[in-house]
């Protein structure tokens, strides 16, 4: 379920109630007169099915509430309710199914900025995996990739695509180009440090490396591999089950490509730093590509369901 929070300017309170109360899927509806103060108006609060939600959201934003008012959204964990459960009922599909655009769109926005923790974590993610790449130790990988943030932004330009964003889109690239290229850069410069330590050495990077050699050696797994995690890391935003997405962190080759890149860049090894950057962009394209085919067959699915319930 999920708990709506308006603020309706006082002329406009009625028609928001019979709304809401014409929705199925939505319960628990109240009205407090006169309450809000900035700006200025009636407080109206619901509870509404998650499968139900999108379609609410988009009739309140038809009618200006977003601009005249306010509309706040808060995932219930918890309702007992015996009405809340009839109104789960009643609603159409499931909710674990529905896409709640203007949730995604928000939180893929926020993913997306190019903040200085962005930057600090995909810096950090890329030493980490520089390290893994030149002892040939898999959990070091791993755990980069855990550590990269780097879907938000692939995710943000995805959902940038399907929504015809352009200022979403061009935010996401701008995050995606600009992180990689300041943490391979601070990574060249890591690695340089590191060989001066004795820590690293190009006999390592020039080593089998048995465990990490496929970093730059893409094959036509890389982009099925990284295909089927653009399908499991959108349906993880898009649903109510988000557990998932961890497990797409570490089962995609971009954080550790752009780190041997770079390790391999500060030794003149421009093959190895080739073949990792074919790597790395294999990864990029083919999530955005699963992302935003998932995207589109979710919205034309749901709008097909929304249609023949309306016709119904």
């Amino acid at each position: 379920m999920l708990h709506l929070r308006l603020i309706t300017p006082a002329d406009r309170t009625a028609e928001v109630v019979d709304l809401v109360e014409r929705t199925v899927g939505a319960t628990h509806i109240a009205v407090v007169p006169g309450a809000a103060r900035d700006p200025r108006g009636d407080l109206v609060m619901c509870d509404v099915a998650r499968e139900a939600g999108d379609e609410l959201i988009g009739a309140l934003q038809e009618l200006g509430i977003d601009e005249s008012g306010s509309i706040a959204v808060d995932h219930i964990d918890l309702s007992l309710s015996r009405r809340a459960e009839k109104a789960e009922e009643e609603a159409p599909g499931e909710g674990a199914d529905a896409v709640l655009w203007e949730h995604l769109t928000d939180a893929t926005h926020e993913e997306s900025k190019l903040s200085v923790t962005y930057m600090a974590f995909m810096t950090v993610a890329t030493m980490i995996a520089a390290c893994g790449v030149v002892l040939d130790n898999a959990i070091l990988i791993v755990g980069a990739m855990a550590v990269g943030p780097e879907f938000g932004p692939l995710a943000g330009f995805s959902t940038a695509l399907v929504r015809r964003s352009p200022r979403l889109a061009w935010r996401s690239f701008l995050a995606l180009i600009a992180g990689f290229a300041f943490a391979m850069v601070a990574t060249v410069g890591f690695s340089h440090l590191m060989t001066w330590l004795d820590l690293f050495s190009e006999a390592a990077l020039d080593a089998e490396r048995p465990n990490t050699n496929f970093i730059y050696q893409p094959d036509a797994f890389s982009f099925v591999v990284a295909l089927l995690a653009g399908v499991a890391g959108t349906l993880s935003l898009t649903s109510a089950k988000s557990g998932a997405l961890v497990g797409v962190a570490i089962s995609v080759t971009t954080v550790p490509a752009a780190a041997n890149a770079a390790v391999a860049f500060s030794y003149d090894e421009y093959r190895q730093a080739w073949g990792s950057t074919e790597q790395l962009l294999l990864n990029l394209l083919g999530i955005v590509l699963a992302g935003t085919l998932t995207l589109v067959l979710q919205k034309m699915l749901w709008d097909r369901h929304r249609a023949r319930r309306t016709a119904g």
